[in-house]
């Protein structure tokens, strides 16, 4: 899981894995109801703001291609504090396999992964992939010799 820092603020954190990318972000203490949030996923952006507000604390281009119909949010308790909540985004990418460097692009932040960050997502998303496809198996310390494929692509790609 990745964490985005902006002026040392957490904005949010985030994973991915071949079929989806998962958002995680802090509301305000008193959000405790989804209905007090307004969350606007769109093919290319993202937008998460206060019900009622005037301003949006995301609004940026995402790292990918999404996949609206099949993307979703909640709000869910904080698994580390119970009495604080955290913004579930549920990113389907429209590409499946895509590796996304960053989950959102904007802020003015540097937000992508790092060359070392970047392999080690790859190294995941094809283990994931190997498994999908070889469910008899246990992939779980498998390591590569050079560097890793790009899994969307890797022997004649991903078959949806």
């Amino acid at each position: 899981m990745s964490l985005i820092e902006i002026v040392g603020n957490a904005v949010y954190e985030w994973e991915q894995t071949l079929d989806d990318v998962t958002i995680y972000v802090k509301p305000p203490p008193f959000v405790q109801k989804g209905n007090q949030i307004k969350c606007q996923i769109s093919a290319k952006s993202l937008k998460v703001g206060l019900e009622g507000g005037t301003k949006w604390f995301i609004d940026e281009p995402s790292g990918g291609l999404i996949d609206v119909s099949e993307s979703t949010w909640s709000l869910e308790e904080d698994d580390h504090d119970s009495s604080q909540k955290v913004i579930s985004i549920y990113l389907v990418k429209a590409n499946r396999g895509a590796q996304w460097n960053t989950a959102l692009m904007g802020n003015g932040a540097v937000t992508a992964l790092d060359p070392a960050a970047q392999e080690e997502v790859r190294k995941e998303m094809m283990l994931e992939r190997f498994q999908e496809e070889n469910p008899g198996f246990d992939f779980r310390d498998a390591e590569f010799n050079g560097s890793v494929p790009d899994p969307r692509n890797f022997m004649g790609g991903i078959k949806h």
